[in-house]
């Protein structure tokens, strides 16, 4: 396999992942366990990207904003764009993260954790604060494998032709969304 048709290959399934996230993340209002049952929540908001076509007649489509209901992006969507990178919030009980996410490379940017007083109390262990920072970005990492986790499994298996349905549904442009 060429390089250039790798490329294209992991990038089709990063849109595929990240489209998959924003839907699943609205049917199933961001309910979301890992594999150990550990429950969160996760929402595709603030900051999505969609693009189109290619070479000069690409067009791309960004939604930013706190309260954005991106509506033109969902507008690209349902024209054949493909979501190229999100902003997905996470939540666990009160804690919050926040991190993007881009299709061609699957890398995670901009990622926010909970904030950490660093402020040490007297006679606390100084590394406290560090490790306390350190499990929070693990467990923001545990929180996005596990969604990928889940993905990868329906993607590759026959129920991924049911979600495809139900994702062409909620696109409103029924058997668009695989190519």
């Amino acid at each position: 396999m060429d390089l250039e048709r790798a490329s294209r290959i992991a990038t089709g399934l990063g849109q595929e992942f990240l489209t998959w996230l924003w839907f699943v993340s609205e049917r199933e209002n961001g309910l979301f366990a890992t594999p150990d049952g550990e429950a969160f929540r996760f929402f595709v908001e603030q900051r999505v990207r969609v693009t189109g076509g290619e070479g000069e007649g690409r067009e791309t489509a960004v939604c930013s904003g706190p309260m954005a209901s991106l509506a033109e992006a969902r507008t690209g969507l349902a024209a054949g764009k493909k979501v190229d990178s999100v902003r997905l919030r996470l939540e666990k009980d009160e804690a919050e993260w926040s991190v993007s996410v881009d299709a061609a490379r699957l890398t995670l940017t901009s990622l926010k954790t909970p904030k950490v007083d660093m402020r040490l109390e007297e006679g606390e262990d100084p590394d406290a604060r560090i490790l306390e920072k350190l499990f929070l970005l693990e467990q923001a990492m545990d929180f996005v494998d596990a969604l990928w986790a889940r993905f990868v499994m329906l993607r590759f298996s026959p129920a991924w032709e049911a979600e495809v349905q139900d994702l062409g549904r909620w696109i409103d442009r029924r058997g668009r969304f695989s190519d």
